[in-house]
């Protein structure tokens, strides 16, 4: 194991114990269990570890920033467990979701808990950085939330422009990567121009990651995808896929598509396989790995403009980053 993966696998650990140990409240039982439990649930804590990340190429006591790195976290999880409210989720990492295992009242409470938690865990931030680490992150939440409004109304919209769509996955995802880094970079005392380019950085390659898993919700090995392949084709969701064959279809692609998106009842392996073959007449797949391509040549361009006093953690940061733009699930 290289000296950089031991040091990221001992950030991620002493990062585990912190959100393990962290005790949330006590009573009513009923509005803390659900917290508890949907922080055990694991996932890959990337938001948080991208924020002790950032901040050790600029310092080495990471350790006295775990619990606001935590609240980047516990929010992702609020946003998570409100989604699931949305969506009618049935599972969340392979388990039950809050709103099925309590009920969808509990699950919209404890998620109000759970950002006033996160609110809490920020008051650790030294007086002098509160208020504009507060700003930040006050301003990413509200894009988080103008996402997830403007990804509910693609729903109802016969047309949706690919910049409309870049943007929706920009607030509703990247942004939030985006500030984890930056977090971590004003944390540790960064000059304002580093901070900038970790925020390009992370809202870049989390566009990226979002093309990257529109792309592989079609095309995923299943073996490695661990969900179903063609979920989105089913659900009619409009991805980056759907949006550039419908702006691409002519003649009998167009009348195919259409008939596939309008269907109220069909076999969904049968959609699943007419609609894939129409991407692949069309070359979206392609159209899509460039897009994506794009947007983290444009990240890794501006981790490159980094200099940064520790080249460890700075090749660490990179690796990491470039294994989940590599991952296949």
């Amino acid at each position: 194991m290289s000296q950089n993966k031991k040091d990221v696998n001992k950030i991620l650990q002493d990062l585990e114990n912190h959100v393990q140990g962290y005790e949330y409240g006590k009573s009513p039982l009923e509005l803390y269990e659900p917290i508890s439990y949907l922080m055990s649930l694991g996932g890959k804590r990337i938001r948080p570890l991208l924020t002790l990340m950032a901040y050790s190429l600029y310092k080495e006591d990471y350790q006295h920033i775990l619990t606001p790195a935590m609240a980047v976290e516990v929010f992702h999880n609020f946003t998570l467990m409100h989604d699931d409210i949305m969506d009618d989720a049935p599972l969340r990492r392979g388990k039950a979701t809050v709103h099925e295992k309590w009920n969808p009242n509990t699950a919209i409470l404890s998620g109000d808990v759970m950002l006033v938690k996160a609110y809490d865990m920020l008051l650790e931030i030294s007086s002098a950085k509160l208020p504009e680490c507060l700003r930040l992150f006050n301003k990413t939440a509200a894009e988080v939330c103008e996402g997830q409004q403007h990804d509910m109304n693609f729903e109802t919209q016969d047309t949706v422009t690919e910049e409309a769509y870049i943007d929706m996955i920009r607030q509703k995802t990247a942004v939030l990567l985006g500030f984890a880094l930056q977090f971590g970079a004003v944390l540790a005392d960064a000059p304002q121009d580093e901070v900038q380019h970790l925020y390009d950085f992370g809202v870049n390659i989390g566009i990226g990651f979002q093309l990257k898993d529109d792309l592989l919700d079609v095309y995923a090995d299943k073996a490695k995808f661990g969900k179903q392949v063609g979920g989105d084709i089913i659900s009619n969701k409009k991805t980056f896929l759907l949006l550039k064959a419908k702006e691409m279809a002519n003649g009998h692609h167009k009348t195919e598509l259409e008939k596939w998106i309008s269907a109220k009842e069909f076999d969904k392996e049968e959609k699943v396989n007419a609609v894939t073959a129409i991407y692949d007449e069309l070359g979206i797949k392609e159209l899509t790995e460039a897009k994506m391509q794009e947007y983290f040549d444009k990240g890794f361009a501006q981790y490159a403009a980094l200099k940064v006093p520790n080249q460890d953690a700075y090749e660490a940061l990179l690796k990491l980053t470039q294994d989940l733009v590599n991952r296949e699930k």
